[in-house]
């Protein structure tokens, strides 16, 4: 039997990248709601994201999204994220904000439109050869609404074009991530729609061209943890972006509609050896409509981390004798064992000696960070969607 001793180096290889679009405005798709403190620059940003590192000692880096967090000085910025005790990371890409988009981007007929999606995932690389960012991550909201509207096979053949030249650009070091959704805002079809569609696209560009899986991309009743599995068995699948949905939509704090799901996929990840490993990145991909954004993030990284240490008190040995017995409710039982364990006093106490807050919740509440920063940051415009 697994003790919470045992499975602690491994909690202290956890990685959990944080979006620096979180700590913005957001809401529904009728109102962005502005909130007291929130930054206004990409550094305000980075700060916030420090926040949750400095509680936590889980969310060690910041994506950036373009253009929403251009800079002037990417050298400049990456020192200021090293001064607050992160690092900059994946760099996302941007095609669905521009009216020239409204058709397409990468899969676009245009030849116009489509030279300058590429050209901005160009600029996206140079801004990562700045950064020191590995990973290129694209998330396509291209499709159609009626049947006819679209040839969809010259809209694939499209987008492999576009992404051959785009991955062409990459450094050795670096790769293209392309992300998948089933539908949103392209009702009839979407481009990149499923797991096996962003392989088939990727694995025709090379092995530094990987699969990105967010867990709220995929319609109800989905067995995600098998997707996680299949990826992980064929070498392609490069980061994940955790959060939670009840029904359509996917910005919800990860864990916090359906735990049982984020255990079963952490699971899978230890299984396949996508745990600890910087091949795997761990990424959250969330929005704070109504929720302290901070907070929301802090509380989203201690979810990873609960499920993490119950997936990794799995009784594996326990577990196989079970299956070679053909024993189905011995099997389900031991599985259920781990997820029904609470970790939390044990986390707890762990975080404590290591330097860190045992409760990160009440601590940042405890802290005046938040009081500080809706003092300092009044006038100017606040990011959102969009900023």
């Amino acid at each position: 039997m697994t003790s919470f001793a045992d499975i602690t180096a491994e909690l202290e290889k956890q990685a959990i990248e944080l979006p620096s679009w979180a700590f913005g405005n957001s809401g529904t798709r009728f109102k962005v709601f502005a909130t007291p403190g929130t930054p206004r620059t990409v550094e305000e940003k980075i700060a916030d994201a420090a926040q949750v590192h400095k509680l936590t000692g889980l969310a060690p880096s910041v994506a950036l999204h373009i253009p929403w967090d251009k800079s002037d000085d990417y050298d400049a910025l990456r020192r200021f994220a090293e001064d607050q005790g992160v690092a900059l990371g994946t760099i996302n890409s941007n095609t669905f904000q521009d009216d020239d988009y409204k058709f397409g981007a990468l899969t676009h007929h245009d030849d116009r439109i489509r030279r300058k999606a590429i050209d901005h995932h160009l600029e996206c690389i140079d801004i990562m050869d700045a950064t020191g960012s590995r990973d290129l991550k694209i998330w396509l909201a291209e499709g159609s609404n009626y049947p006819g509207q679209n040839d969809m096979r010259a809209r694939q053949d499209r987008l492999q074009e576009s992404l051959q030249e785009i991955y062409a650009r990459i450094g050795e070091e670096q790769r293209l991530v392309l992300e998948y959704k089933f539908f949103e805002p392209a009702f009839y079809h979407t481009d990149v729609p499923d797991w096996g569609t962003s392989y088939v696209q990727v694995a025709a560009l090379g092995e530094r061209a990987m699969v990105c899986l967010d867990t709220g991309h995929h319609a109800p009743g989905t067995n995600i943890e098998f997707i996680v599995m299949q990826l992980l068995r064929l070498g392609k699948l490069g980061s994940f972006d955790f959060n939670s949905r009840f029904y359509a939509d996917d910005d919800l704090i990860v864990g916090s509609a359906d735990p049982f799901q984020l255990f079963r996929i952490i699971v899978e990840v230890v299984r396949g050896g996508g745990y600890g490993n910087p091949d795997v990145a761990f990424m959250l991909d969330q929005c704070h409509n109504i929720e302290n954004k901070i907070l929301g993030q802090t509380r989203s990284v201690l979810n990873v981390q609960e499920m993490t240490a119950r997936a990794l008190l799995l009784d594996h040995e326990a577990l196989e004798q079970a299956r070679q017995e053909n024993d189905v409710l011995a099997a389900n039982a031991v599985f259920m064992d781990a997820f029904y364990t609470d970790v939390r006093p044990a986390l707890a106490d762990w975080r404590e000696s290591r330097g860190l807050p045992r409760d990160p919740m009440a601590a940042f509440k405890e802290s005046g960070y938040q009081q500080k920063i809706e003092a300092e940051r009044v006038g100017g415009a606040q990011a959102g969607w969009g900023a």
